[in-house]
């Protein structure tokens, strides 16, 4: 995979450099020191996944990761920051991040993740996670194309941070039938990835299967 590293913090780009050279199978193809220049190597070197800070200088990286989503949607955005309050956590998501994690992760971890978003799946760390399921759910909106019972089964699994085999295996289906309920789900709700969906489960009351 190409990785493209957005952070303000040489120190931190560094690290990240020095342990991201040591897999086989990613490549750092840029660096970026704030979210403008993120933005600019993003439509220019078009890497599959920008590593991205939450604040920098210039342009923060909820404006960049928002930015680049707009103009090249298959561009994946992980958040990498020290920030694990709702107030950032939930803005990033929204702008397009389909990851979120913190810097205290473990590398190994890290590259985990990064396979993960890759195989499309969605990684939270746990304390952003956690972070997504305080707070009151607000009541679903109407919609004509409403989840069938087993699409919410379906996408209770995936708030979990479940993959496509666990959520075959809890649910008895094979994984070819969560992928087309997933697809489904991604139309109905108009998002575009599993992070988005799970966040749309927990802003409307979703997170447990059969709940309206």
């Amino acid at each position: 995979m190409r990785v493209l590293i957005a952070d303000d913090h040489h120190v931190v780009r560094r690290g990240l450099l020095f342990f991201l050279k040591t897999q086989k199978d990613i490549e750092v193809i840029g660096e970026a020191t704030n979210g403008k220049e993120a933005v600019e190597l993003a439509s220019r070197l078009r890497p599959d996944i920008v590593l991205m800070d939450l604040v920098m200088p210039v342009m923060d990286g909820i404006q960049a990761t928002r930015k680049i989503k707009e103009k090249h949607p298959e561009i994946i955005v992980l958040m990498l920051t020290s920030f694990s309050d709702r107030d950032h956590v939930v803005p990033a998501i929204e702008a397009g991040a389909a990851g979120y994690q913190l810097k205290d992760i473990e590398p190994d971890e890290l590259v985990e993740s990064l396979r993960g978003l890759m195989r499309g799946e969605n990684t939270l760390h746990p304390k952003a996670s956690s972070e997504l399921m305080k707070g009151p759910a607000e009541p679903a909106p109407h919609t004509v194309n409403p989840l069938t019972p087993r699409e919410k089964e379906v996408l209770a699994e995936l708030t979990k941070g479940k993959s496509n085999r666990e959520i075959a295996s809890a649910l008895f289906v094979t994984e070819k039938t969560v992928k087309t309920h997933i697809s489904n789900i991604f139309v109905k709700l108009e998002v575009q990835d599993r992070t988005q969906a799970a966040l749309y489960a927990v802003k409307h009351g979703l997170t447990e299967a059969g709940n309206e």
